[in-house]
């Protein structure tokens, strides 16, 4: 397997294009929002946390829109899974994009776990799997914001995030963390 990359402020996303629960293509490519794009990676179905987090957004979909940013949700979970994931949490306002593969997934720095079986939702993890990313990609393309985590805890708030949003687009904040190299 790939190793993991870093992605890096003020630089270009990788390209991603994911075909869609209900059908289609979501693609970076074709993104000209307002002011960003945020692309939310979760778990898969079998992430009670997930559930959760994905239900917040959900709830905020609207708010994102009204401050000019599009939102895709993508997991490495195949189309049954996404399926059932869209409908038994109710995410009737988001785009959930399926079957990143674990090699494009690195690509954007995410890690990748193994099943430990069984979750308490009775449900079994698959062989491997994506962890949680969020990412705030500019109208350009390039990466503004993004965290990646090891583990399903302790995400970032959605209701944080709208608000740093508002303050970002009032000072004209900048991407941070751009530095590569330290001479």
């Amino acid at each position: 397997m790939s190793e993991i990359n870093a992605l890096v402020p003020r630089q270009p996303v990788p390209a991603l294009e994911l075909p869609l629960v209900g059908g289609g293509t979501w693609s970076m490519a074709d993104q000209k929002p307002e002011n960003f794009t945020m692309v939310v990676f979760y778990r898969g179905l079998h992430c009670p946390i997930c559930s959760r987090y994905l239900g917040d957004l959900n709830r905020k979909a609207q708010k994102f829109a009204d401050k000019g940013v599009n939102v895709l949700v993508a997991s490495s979970d195949d189309e049954d899974r996404a399926t059932r994931a869209k409908t038994e949490w109710e995410l009737d306002a988001l785009d959930l994009a399926y079957g990143i593969s674990l090699e494009k997934a690195r690509e954007w720095g995410l890690y990748v776990s193994t099943s430990n079986g069984k979750t308490s939702t009775g449900l079994v993890e698959p062989d491997m799997f994506i962890e949680p990313g969020l990412y705030l990609i500019r109208a350009d393309g390039t990466l503004y914001f993004g965290t990646v985590q090891t583990m399903p805890f302790a995400r970032p708030s959605f209701a944080e995030i709208l608000a740093a949003i508002d303050r970002v687009l009032e000072v004209n904040y900048p991407a941070r963390g751009e530095v590569v190299s330290i001479a």
